[in-house]
């Protein structure tokens, strides 16, 4: 039995293992699902935006009942197979027309989680030479309209924790980019959609 476990950098030691352990046996009809999120909160396991680590944590305890360490209940759901691609979406193709300075100012709403959202995932699997992806980690989706009609989507999401060309070029350690990954995005969807504006 190892005396200590590391995982996303951060370490647990047989304490920390022995309150899984409670925490399980006392919720004996919880999901894996429900017991990950009891024990962010428990630990007081967040983001930096505040929601609980969640998928992190249920990585932990995958690792931590594959090592022999832990029990978990019996899978309940199973993941879905390979999602489908969003339907294809043809916006309005009449396009926003005049001087750039009559276009009025442009408008950027976060459509995740929101009715809009469908439309961002058609518009970039329909348009953008990539198509769509569904983002992994933590993540943001942006609809700009000019005069009420689409004309870009723009999509940000977690930087990755490691990248050598990016860490060699920032100049930090180990240590710095631990502390600070959390500031950084990764732009991973820029489209302005073809024909949106004409400048008449």
């Amino acid at each position: 039995m190892a005396s200590e476990w590391k995982y996303r950098g951060r370490i647990f030691n047989l304490a920390d293992i022995e309150s899984i352990r409670r925490l399980i046996a006392a919720n004996p009809e919880a999901s894996r699902w429900a017991l990950s999120r009891k024990l962010c909160e428990v630990w007081n396991w967040k983001q930096a935006n505040g929601a609980l680590r969640d998928m992190v944590c249920r990585g932990l305890l995958l690792l931590l009942e594959r090592a022999g360490e832990i029990e978990l209940p019996p899978v309940r759901r199973h993941p879905p197979g390979k999602q489908a691609r969003p339907q294809p979406v043809i916006p309005d193709d009449r396009p926003v027309c005049g001087p750039l300075s009559e276009l009025g100012p442009l408008t950027f709403e976060q459509v995740r989680r929101t009715p809009q959202e469908a439309l961002f995932n058609g518009l970039v699997e329909q348009y953008h030479y990539l198509g769509y992806e569904q983002p992994v980690g933590e993540h943001l989706k942006y609809l700009v309209s000019a005069k009420g009609q689409a004309v870009a989507c723009l999509a940000w999401s977690s930087s990755p924790r490691h990248l050598g060309c990016r860490d060699r070029f920032i100049g930090w350690g180990m240590e710095a980019r631990r502390r600070n990954i959390h500031l950084l995005a990764c732009n991973t969807r820029f489209l302005i959609l073809p024909d949106a504006v004409t400048f008449c």
